[in-house]
């Protein structure tokens, strides 16, 4: 199953790759599921069972087609989002650091950075913006203190996300400041749609990366990952507890432009465009700040 949110209502993705609709799922369910997303979350469990139940391709005539413009974050209201640093060893070494053995670095990014899969993104006069290709993980139940081999049953599905960075903001004294370098507007484009685990064919090893005006700068495997999705939810869920809804940004590959000899930072005019197999792209085209001087 595939949920997107058009223009903040949930909706089923119907239609092969390329050719995408969208059927309204409060409409499709009877008033039963939705309007909103974070409702849609909240019932999960009884989403899903009432989706297995129906014969999605015979939706098709009250479906409609998908304007991207019109699509935002696939959980845009999460009471929790949360970052993991570090998590694949090529990107621990171009960062500088040993990789994680007990615990992955966890950080946050701020939820007014969110945004759909197509934007515009603002550079910050002055600072150094940086991009981060990651899967991303969406809660569908309450969940705590679970072990890893529950943690699937716990994840509502997989989106696209990108965790674009000020670097300058972020390692700038005398601590770190990682959720405001991360949470600028527009920093947290994510989508096209939530894609539920059954879908793939492994979920844990799914091909990610970007391009800067064409040139590819990331590619990885979520197979690579040094804590994958189920370990990160285990491990989160002894500390905290998760909500229906909340969101993990799981990590990126190695190519990051703080990374590079010499370094390398988006600039005005550049455009940034990111995939993951099975899911799908997000464009992203970087503008100068308005109000700089």
């Amino acid at each position: 199953m595939r949920i997107a949110n058009i223009d903040d209502r949930a909706a089923l993705v119907i239609g092969a790759e390329g050719a995408e609709r969208g059927v309204d799922l409060a409409h499709a369910s009877r008033g039963r599921f939705g309007p909103d997303l974070p409702a849609v979350y909240q019932a999960w469990d009884d989403v899903t069972a009432w989706a297995t139940d129906q014969d999605l391709s015979a939706l098709a005539d009250d479906s409609f087609p998908i304007d991207r413009s019109l699509l935002g974050a696939p959980s845009p209201a999460p009471r929790q989002v949360f970052a993991v640093g570090l998590n694949y060893h090529a990107h621990a070494a171009e960062s500088g650091f040993e990789s994680p053995t007990h615990v992955p670095p966890v950080f946050t990014k701020y939820s007014s950075s969110f945004t759909g899969p197509d934007t515009d993104v603002v550079v910050p006069a002055g600072g150094n913006v940086d991009w981060e290709i990651e899967l991303v993980a969406v809660i569908g139940r309450d969940t705590t203190n679970i072990d890893e081999a529950d943690a699937w049953s716990h994840v509502a599905g997989l989106t696209a996300g990108q965790d674009i960075s000020e670097r300058i903001t972020q390692t700038r004294g005398p601590a770190p400041q990682f959720g405001l370098g991360k949470s600028f507007a527009g920093f947290s484009p994510q989508g096209p749609w939530l894609v539920t685990s059954d879908e793939f064919t492994d979920p844990d090893d799914l091909e990610l990366g970007c391009t800067i005006d064409g040139e590819q700068v990331q590619k990885g495997r979520t197979r690579d990952l040094i804590f994958p999705v189920s370990k990160l939810i285990a491990t989160l869920s002894r500390t905290v507890t998760l909500y229906p809804g909340d969101v993990i940004f799981t990590g990126t590959p190695a190519g990051v432009g703080v990374g590079r000899d010499p370094q390398r930072f988006l600039q005005a005019g550049e455009k940034l465009d990111s995939w993951i197999d099975g899911i799908g792209t997000l464009h992203q085209r970087f503008v100068a700040d308005p109000d700089a001087k």
